[in-house]
């Protein structure tokens, strides 16, 4: 199959590109490396370091300048998700929810007040936003919410429960998905964005979890919360393609962030087997430990082009859905792989905090359950085979 134009002209990198993958690798070694253990013991990072990675243009990356963004193209802001995932998934994670879905959702659908009164401080670290799709029994299904909105006069009244929210309670900006006609034979869902100061914006339970824990995960509750009309996101009953369409791009960013968290686990990885010995020379000069690095290596490098190719796709205009699924299945189950093969290789001593491939492999494993679950990627795959050519 021949490469288009786009293809070729991205996963080749421009200098442009190799300019900011070096920016934010450099802002993610300073930064962030030396604090990831503490931040994680804290279950946190402090709200300052996205103020400094707003400095150096890492928040509101494709949003335009006007508004205080980077105004880079999507492969930029992947390629800048890499860098920030291998070295710490949650943080990339807090970094995701706000510049894709929220800024470019705003950008894309909002009114010249919303992106005036949003844009600058999101692209500022100010700000920071969250998204609010999943509940608690809809998981990626955005056509079977139960969160409804009904409106009263100048204002929607919003009651519902989501869960599983990126920032729930450390947000200041909530973009939300609810039902407003549910006389429609299709749900009527719209989205909202409004300040997470609400009164009726009630965090209920801040989860503990396996991996990412320098990053906030909530249940939050919708108690009849009043939220202005001018608060709507796009046209009423219309906000199902605004959420898939944050889903898609959602789905390269997690490759991306995928694709990082294995990197690093197969750096350490080549760095450990060529300074730890058995039978009288580096473990990285027995032919099973370096079939193993290059095993892990051609996976790391096949997943890359993938989620490029997908961020390409987008950039130029073209229907990115089904290569983001691709990207997004493909990389998520092999950094779970890549990262079980890290520990193996720096056998026991991969089982101790001492080494950063476990906090690896506990970061990468939630990669193949957001965005949609590697099943629900399946699903999307397959009902679009005939559009492939293969």
């Amino acid at each position: 199959m021949l490469l288009s134009t786009a293809y070729r002209l991205h996963v080749i990198l421009s200098p442009e590109h190799n300019e900011i993958r070096q920016v934010a690798r450099s802002f993610a070694s300073s930064e962030i490396a030396p604090n990831v253990r503490e931040w994680e013991a804290q279950g946190g990072a402090p709200k300052a370091l996205y103020q400094d990675m707003a400095k150096v243009g890492l928040l509101g990356m494709t949003i335009d300048p006007k508004y205080g963004g980077s105004g880079l193209d999507f492969v930029s802001y992947a390629l800048a998700m890499e860098e920030i995932a291998a070295v710490d998934g949650g943080i990339s994670n807090m970094m995701s929810a706000n510049n894709s879905p929220v800024a470019i959702g705003i950008a894309t659908h909002g009114t010249n007040e919303q992106k005036d009164r949003f844009l600058p401080r999101l692209c500022a670290g100010e700000w920071l936003g969250s998204f609010h799709l999943t509940e608690p029994h809809t998981g990626s299904d955005a056509s079977s919410i139960t969160t409804r909105a009904v409106r009263d006069g100048n204002e929607y009244i919003l009651n519902g429960h989501k869960a599983f929210i990126t920032a729930g309670s450390t947000s200041d900006i909530a973009m939300i998905v609810a039902v407003t006609d549910t006389q429609a034979d299709n749900p009527g869902i719209s989205v909202f964005v409004t300040p997470t100061e609400n009164p009726g914006y009630q965090v209920i339970n801040t989860e503990r979890k396996l991996g990412h824990r320098t990053n906030d995960l909530c249940q939050v509750r919708f108690d009849a919360m009043r939220v202005p009309a001018t608060d709507l996101l796009g046209e009423e009953g219309r906000g199902l393609s605004i959420a898939l369409g944050g889903l898609s791009l959602g789905r390269i960013a997690t490759a991306a962030q995928a694709v990082g968290g294995a990197r690093q686990a197969l750096q350490l990885s080549k760095s450990y087997a060529s300074e730890r010995e058995t039978f009288g020379k580096p473990i990285i000069g027995h032919q099973s430990v370096a079939f193993t690095l290059a095993e892990m290596a051609t996976e790391v490098e096949a997943a890359r082009q993938m989620y490029l190719h997908a961020a390409s796709l987008h950039d130029a205009g073209k229907d990115s859905a089904t290569a983001a699924s691709m990207a997004k299945l493909f990389a998520s189950e092999m950094a779970e792989r890549v990262a079980s093969k890290a520990i193996q290789v720096h056998g026991g001593a991969g089982f101790l905090e001492d080494h950063l491939v476990e906090k690896i492999y506990r970061d990468v494993r939630v990669y193949q359950i957001y965005e949609g679950t590697s099943e629900v990627q399946k699903i999307v795959i397959s009902r679009n085979l005939d559009s492939l050519e293969l």
